[in-house]
């Protein structure tokens, strides 16, 4: 193999990947959800309007925007994710808030060792890349199931990374 085509081998990604949090809903269920509890408000809201007990209706619409409110905090949270980029030669861990601020840290493959914690009920509840006895948790945001997948798939390409590229092929 020449030697000018060896870099760039060891430079494809083995793994690459992005973490995002889950949201069960998405902009147009919102919607929908919003449009609901405006609607059951205005419906409780109009009897006692009508009986002259009408700062019932306030604390109801104030209710209306607390939903309103919270959900679109949850929404801005959702933002923030998560890259994994591993190659024959480097781990690439980043991380980006919801607010866009980026952390990353690099690790050698050959010494990243990836523990788990593991509940018998509840799956896998802890991922994290030991190196150097610093300790870094990887897809907190993410649900037992779904960590558990990416764990096994991370895991196969830290084995990877660790035998080295197949120069025979």
């Amino acid at each position: 193999m020449p030697m000018s085509q060896a870099p760039d081998e060891y430079e494809t990604p083995i793994l690459e990947a992005r973490l995002n949090p889950h949201r069960s809903l998405g902009a147009a269920q919102f919607r929908r959800l919003l449009a609901c509890v405006c609607a059951a408000s205005a419906l409780v809201s109009v009897p006692f309007f009508a009986v002259g007990a009408w700062p019932v209706v306030g604390f109801l619409g104030l209710d209306v925007a607390l939903v309103y409110f919270a959900f679109r905090a949850n929404f801005r949270a959702a933002r923030a994710y998560e890259r994994v980029r591993l190659t024959y030669l480097e781990l690439l861990l980043q991380r980006v808030s919801a607010r866009g601020a980026r952390r990353e840290w690099r690790f050698n493959p050959a010494w990243v060792k990836l523990e788990r914690e593991e509940h018998e009920e509840f799956g896998l509840l802890g991922l994290s890349l030991v190196s150097k006895g610093r300790r870094f948790e990887v897809g907190g945001f993410l649900g037992p199931e779904q960590r558990g997948e990416f764990a096994a798939r991370l895991s196969r390409a830290l084995s990877q990374a660790r035998r080295g590229p197949d120069v025979n092929a």
